[in-house]
């Protein structure tokens, strides 16, 4: 006679038979969706503020100056992350922004506080101060 020793075991849960993997998966997903998230929104936020106007003004201002291209050379390009703030309506804003940039010479902060009103952009500070001169350049001289 033979004799069988095995009992059956009562069936487990899904929950009991996945904890094990599911528990460090799931988390390991919320911590990716936090990281995604925050980088949307960091390169969200910084595409937006190389699009504002400006930004583009003075950094077009800037890479044009001759000044500015026998201090840091050619090609000139931001050389971090822009420092400050914009708010802008529709037809008003205010912005105080900075902009390091770099060239094959030398680094420079690009500096910009405007306001914009009716739709139009006015600017109180445009200067771009140089690292190693330790000099500054203001280029709205030469809009007058």
């Amino acid at each position: 006679m033979k004799y069988d020793n095995t009992l059956e075991q009562p069936k487990q849960s899904w929950w009991q038979r996945n904890k094990n993997w599911f528990i460090p998966t799931g988390c390991l997903t919320i911590v990716v969706l936090f990281i995604v998230f925050i980088a949307t929104m960091f390169f969200t936020v910084t595409a937006m503020l190389k699009g504002s106007t400006p930004y583009v003004d003075a950094f077009e201002k800037a890479t044009n100056n001759s000044y500015v291209i026998e201090q840091l050379g050619e090609p000139i390009e931001q050389s971090a992350l822009i420092q400050g703030n914009i708010s802008v309506s529709e037809t008003e804003g205010d912005a105080n922004i900075r902009v390091p940039l770099k060239g094959p010479k030398g680094e420079a902060m690009l500096h910009v506080i405007g306001t914009k009103s009716n739709k139009i952009w006015s600017y109180s500070t445009m200067k771009v101060y140089f690292t190693a001169s330790k000099d500054s350049l203001n280029l709205l001289q030469e809009l007058e």
